[in-house]
Order: structure tokens, then sequence, then C-alpha cells
């Protein structure tokens, strides 16, 4: 089913520039000036300042009074906490819905993962529309693992951490990191989470899970150490 559109303008604002950070189209850093984005998006000036406003309370956006807002920045020691954090997370979440998930609970990740499967990584940095594809598809199969949990704070606390764990990885993606050159094979990653969960095994899936999370961690981290070698220096010993 088709979300419902948003109800105003600065919902509006809120999700267009929510959706640009998230799947890369502003990248970290980026300058955000109100009248430029007004520009872009002819939503008004009022709505997209109260939209930034939103999401710098969700440290997508950096505020300040001398430099303006821009794109929250991205760093290693970032990246090491977001994905610690949701390691410990992810696995509380994963745990309660081993234990009270369903039949249709079951048949949702089997789904899931039968659509992500299906769905090819990006050939390049240039396909955004394949990394957008495969990234809603990769958070759609996390979702389904851990939509069971009733724990709705878990729950909003896992679903923030996804979120930035996102934007880590798309910045990679477009960054010219390209996934095929890393030896994992996610489709197996995937499959083997699937089929421990399904199976209610919960040390095994947790085993999985944390291995999993902190291979991408791993993976995410080369590939902004990459980024920020002199072209020079890249391949030297």
């Amino acid at each position: 089913m088709d979300k419902p559109e948003p109800s105003s303008q600065t919902e509006r604002a809120y999700q267009r520039l929510r959706s640009e950070i998230l799947h890369g189209d502003l990248m970290p850093g980026e300058r955000l000036r109100p009248a430029d984005l007004n520009d872009k998006f002819q939503l008004g000036l009022t709505p997209i300042r109260e939209a930034l406003l939103r999401l710098s309370s969700e440290n997508l956006v950096a505020m300040d009074v001398h430099r303006g807002s821009r794109v929250s920045e991205t760093s290693l020691g970032e990246l090491q906490d977001l994905m610690a954090s949701r390691r410990a997370v992810e696995g509380l979440c994963l745990s309660a819905a081993m234990k009270h998930g369903d039949a249709a609970w079951e048949a949702d990740i089997v789904g899931s993962m039968h659509h992500l499967s299906r769905t090819p990584l990006p050939e390049s940095p240039d396909d955004r529309a394949g990394a957008s594809r495969w990234e809603s598809r990769h958070r759609a199969f996390h979702h389904a693992l851990v939509r069971a949990c009733p724990e709705q704070w878990l729950l909003r606390f896992w679903n923030i951490l996804a979120d930035h764990s996102e934007r880590y990885r798309k910045f990679r993606l477009l960054r010219g990191v390209a996934p095929r050159s890393s030896a994992r094979d996610i489709t197996a990653e995937h499959e083997a989470l699937m089929n421990a969960v399904v199976g209610r095994r919960q040390q095994e899936a947790i085993a999985l899970m944390e291995a999993h999370l902190k291979a991408t961690e791993e993976s995410v981290a080369a590939g902004m150490v990459l980024q920020a070698t002199p072209p020079s220096t890249k391949g030297n010993p």
C-alpha cells in the first residue's frame, strides 16, 4: 500500500530533505541554503527552515550560527559508535522477535529475502537508482527480522540506527567503492540469518547478526579510508 502524501508543506520539505540525505543526493558536509533548497523544491522558505531544524534534532543536519546549515559530516569514530550501538539494539530486537513472532512474521522474512536476493547490487557509483532499490529491499529484510519485537522503544531506536547506517553505506556506494570489490557473499549472509531466525536458533542468529553488521562496518570503514587517501598514494605499500 502506498504511503499517504504528507499533510503539510513542512512535512513535505522534511521528507524530501531526509530522503536526499539518506540516499546520498545531499552528501556529508554539503551546505544547505534555504533559498537554494526552495528553488529546488518550491515548498516555501519557512517549511524548509522548519524541516532543517527537525533534521538537526536527528543529527542528519548540523546547524551553526555563523556557517549556516550543512549535511552532517561522517567520521570513522561515529561509524564505530553507531555500529556498536546497532549491534546491541538489533540483538535485543532479534531475540524478542524470535520469542514473539508468528507464522505471518516468518512468511514476511522469507518474502523479503526473496525480493532482496532478486535485487542486484549497483554496478557502479553512477547507478543511483540501483543503489536506492537495493537499499530499500535490504532495509525491508532487516526490518522484517525484528518487526515482531513487542518493545516499541527498542524498535524506534533500531529505526534511528538503521537510518544512520544506511547513510554511511550509501555514502560508500556513491563515492566509488564498489560493493563487488568485497569478497563477502552478501546473499549467503542474509540467507543464513533468515534460516537461523525462522528456525528460532537464538544464539546462532545473534552471532550471525553480530558478524554481518561487523563486516558491514569494516567494509564501510575501508571505503572511507580509501576516499581519504590522496590519489598519488593509493595502492602504495
